[in-house]
């Protein structure tokens, strides 16, 4: 079994920053790429920030120069630091990852719970 945990949401002012981690854990044999997606209300789910597990990033253009997505194989953990934070950030942040299990012989994607961050003005 596989799990992907994300924290660190909760409300800013904006221009102020947030840092979310999305931490994996389970049967884990390796994480390929990892995202982050977000949710407001009455939208679709988009894209925020990718990584592929050499390091490679892609950025939605609305976020770029302000958030960041390192992550830390080691810990089977993936960050994003959003900086400059606006009101068009509030959404459900979700953590999503490729991963391959241990003893299983294909690999699939998995999502975190989400959660929240909220900018006021």
């Amino acid at each position: 079994q596989v799990q992907l945990v994300e924290s660190g949401g909760g409300l800013v002012q904006a221009g102020g920053s947030l840092t979310l981690s999305c931490v994996a854990s389970g049967s884990i044999f390796r994480i390929n790429d990892m995202g982050w997606y977000r949710q407001a209300p009455g939208k679709q789910r988009e894209l925020v920030a990718a990584i592929t597990s050499g390091g490679s990033t892609n950025y939605a253009d609305s976020v770029k120069g302000r958030f960041t997505i390192p992550r830390d194989n080691a810990k089977n953990t993936m960050y994003l630091q959003m900086n400059s934070l606006k009101p068009e950030d509030t959404a459900v942040y979700y953590c999503n990852a490729d991963i391959e299990q241990i003893g299983v012989p294909y690999r699939r994607r998995y999502w975190g719970q989400g959660t929240q961050v909220t900018v006021s003005l």
